[in-house]
């Protein structure tokens, strides 16, 4: 079953990029799946997935980010390039909390053949206002195969650009 996001947020999709059910491309933990239907490449198609929780300990952001590498080490093998702490200027409007831009490889199968996907993870933290301790988590994750990177990640970054507090969810064309 399709998750929802602990907080609204306002986004719109480039062209070219399709929103997709979750439960019916086979990503049922997940708020929101946007597909890359020209990038197909052998059954798989680059996509940006959204998901978030609400969390009351203290992780920083960068430990919450890294709590994704385990998580995906249970489908294969997973190794880390880079993490880059961010903040407003790269998501205006969003937060005034930093976040992190995490970028992996994950060796894993895809119909029983062995696939690298690379995957930018963008974990976002919003504070509850009246409760610093209490805070929203957001995930951004593009993932892609090697030969669609570079086709898609100038969409994920202007995706990226598109991001803000809102009070629907539901995305927008580009």
């Amino acid at each position: 079953m399709a998750a929802s996001l602990p907080v609204k947020i306002s986004f719109a999709l480039p062209d070219g990029w399709q929103a997709a059910p979750p439960d019916e491309v086979g990503a049922p933990n997940v708020a929101f799946v946007a597909l890359h239907p020209a990038s197909i490449d052998d059954g798989f198609t680059a996509n940006i997935t959204l998901s978030g929780e609400m969390r009351n300990d203290g992780a920083t952001i960068a430990q919450i980010a890294a709590e994704s590498v385990p998580r995906l080490e249970q489908g294969g093998s997973v190794r880390v390039l880079k993490k880059t702490e961010i903040g407003t200027p790269d998501l205006p409007g969003l937060t005034d909390s930093p976040g992190i831009v995490q970028d992996l490889v994950l060796s894993t199968t895809l119909r029983g053949e062995p696939v690298e996907l690379c995957q930018s993870q963008v974990y976002l933290g919003l504070e509850d206002v009246w409760n610093p301790a209490q805070r929203a988590v957001i995930e951004i994750v593009l993932t892609a195969k090697q030969n669609q990177i570079g086709e898609v990640i100038d969409d994920y970054k202007q995706f990226l650009r598109t991001v803000g507090p809102g009070e629907d969810s539901a995305p927008q064309a580009g």
